[in-house]
């Protein structure tokens, strides 16, 4: 639903009818318009910030960006359906986190590693709850980014985010509920990861990173195989 609202919206902007400086529909608007909860409204409305094609003002609204200050980069909206755009997001991802590993074990300080062990023990108290824990694993991945010490990596973290990433927590929503079985070995892969980063080892962090990535495109394949 969240696409069906990003779709509505990028047509408002570009046939005009929400032009530059226009407020977009409130989110109770957009709530009621489209049958959704706010969750819904908000994660559009995110991918939208991250494309440059809106901005928020505090206690105003959302507004539409002018043409020039629109991001020029974007990327071609994967779905789930869609086997090849599957493949060059992933490959995209799977790149980027493994850099992103390689230099967090290089650069990381004691607080990192505090934050990214955080995010690690909330993913632990998930599985022993029989959650999810889709917050604790973006926190997990952002805290590396971060860690990575690299401006222009957490502006592409926060795109990624958006537009690939939903895809791998998707799968880890899917593992969590078809898969509890595999959950552990997730859990596993991303230990690995901390341990290269803690311990320095940049090119042991990249390869964690890239196999956890890789594993994570085939569970997601798993299940859209069911």
């Amino acid at each position: 639903m969240t696409d069906k609202i990003v779709r509505w919206l990028n047509r408002q902007i570009e046939t005009g009818k929400l032009g530059p400086g226009a407020r977009l529909p409130s989110e109770s608007e957009l709530c009621e318009r489209f049958s959704v909860g706010r969750s819904a409204v908000r994660e559009a409305l995110s991918q939208l910030k991250s494309e440059g094609l809106v901005y928020a003002q505090q206690g105003r609204g959302v507004f539409v960006n002018e043409r020039g200050t629109r991001h020029t980069f974007r990327l071609r909206n994967a779905s789930l359906d869609d086997a090849e755009g599957l493949a060059h997001v992933i490959e995209l991802l799977v790149t980027f986190e493994a850099a992103a590993a390689r230099y967090a074990a290089l650069r990381r300080t004691p607080e990192d590693i505090k934050r990214i062990k955080r995010a690690l023990i909330g993913m632990e108290y998930a599985i022993v709850h029989d959650e999810p824990g889709e917050e604790e694993d973006f926190a997990f991945h952002r805290a590396i980014v971060e860690a990575a010490s690299n401006p222009h990596f957490n502006a592409l973290n926060g795109y990624l985010e958006q537009h690939v990433r939903r895809l791998i927590r998707r799968a880890r929503r899917n593992t969590a509920a078809n898969y509890s079985d595999l959950i552990q070995a997730v859990q596993d892969e991303h230990k690995a990861i901390f341990n290269a980063i803690e311990a320095g080892d940049a090119a042991a962090a990249g390869s964690a990173a890239e196999a956890h990535l890789r594993n994570a495109a085939k569970r997601l394949n798993m299940y859209l195989q069911c």
